[in-house]
């Protein structure tokens, strides 16, 4: 089979369960795909006092070593989402040999910015102390999220209040991943989101973009190029450009046949056709946050006949 059927077998599949997610409840639809019989996982383990401050764990069940380990954050707008409809993205995580977990977090309208983040750090504290346990190493925590979970994961990264609130330091950081998140959004547009921030006097501080320094972990930056939600140009195209500026290491990269959803969908075992976004994840986590592709390219440089 050339390459070309290949690919094209691959999208016609994912039409197939694209369909199917129509029909049905999409999330689960995702979940009950994706192969997890190979993965330890513990539910419901509680990171703080709250009811929603829970967390899951996905491990791969034969880790010779500790292994990498991603905090995950979903999108819904900072009003809906559970962790139990991520599960696609724990096992995808677990499946290339990360120990993953999906924290839920409290929402709209039982709370505002900035409560939400308090929770966030929260559980990655509870994580970085405890995730040891589960076969995952503390030394290489990554955090990641999609839409409004990429929000999350940044406002953590670059504004080292809220790690410090929770007893830890933004240096136990090794990198943060964001898919399709909104990092510059003042004034608000979007009518559900604008009570969250307060809207119309929502704080400069809000804004991830306004938080970034040379002390920021590197960063994996994906976006869908079509993204008609958050405008991929202003919120990763301008964070990628505001963490160089910086001189911060950072991947910029951007998918054209998924949208705003399916990009954080195609980690999905069946969808994975639509976009390489788990092979992205994978290849920043294996090189150290960029840090071993960095070295390389210095030593190139250095390594090169002058003139």
């Amino acid at each position: 089979m050339s390459k070309l059927q290949f690919t094209m077998l691959g999208i016609a599949a994912c039409a197939l369960v694209l369909g199917c997610m129509a029909a049905c409840a999409p999330l689960r639809t995702l979940n009950a795909l994706t192969p997890g019989s190979a993965l330890r996982v513990r539910s419901g383990v509680p990171y703080g006092t709250h009811a929603r401050h829970k967390l899951d764990i996905y491990a791969p069940d034969k880790t010779i070593t500790p292994a990498p380990v991603v905090v995950f954050f979903y999108g819904g707008n900072w009003t809906s989402g559970e962790r139990d409809d991520y599960a696609f993205v724990g096992r995808a995580l677990a499946s290339r040999g990360f120990v993953a977990v999906i924290a839920d977090y409290r929402l709209y309208p039982e709370v505002a910015y900035p409560d939400f983040l308090d929770d966030a750090a929260q559980a990655v504290a509870w994580t970085a102390h405890d995730i040891a346990r589960f076969g995952g190493d503390p030394q290489r925590l990554y955090l990641m999220g999609h839409s409004a979970g990429a929000y999350n994961a940044a406002m953590l990264a670059l504004d080292p209040s809220y790690l410090a609130r929770a007893g830890l330091r933004s240096a136990a950081l090794r990198g943060w991943i964001g898919l399709a998140g909104p990092y510059d959004f003042i004034p608000v547009e979007n009518k559900t989101s604008r009570p969250v921030f307060h809207f119309p006097d929502t704080p400069p501080a809000s804004q991830p973009i306004n938080h970034v320094s040379k002390d920021a972990p590197p960063a994996l930056l994906i976006a869908a190029r079509s993204d008609a939600l958050v405008n991929p140009l202003r919120n990763t195209g301008g964070m990628a450009n505001k963490l160089r500026a910086n001189g911060v290491y950072v991947e910029e990269k951007y998918f054209d046949v998924v949208n705003h959803v399916t990009l954080v969908a195609s980690l999905a075992a069946p969808l994975r056709a639509l976009a390489p976004t788990l092979d992205a994840v994978t290849q920043f986590i294996d090189s150290d946050g960029g840090r071993r592709r960095a070295a390389l390219a210095r030593d190139a440089v250095v390594a090169a006949p002058g003139p």
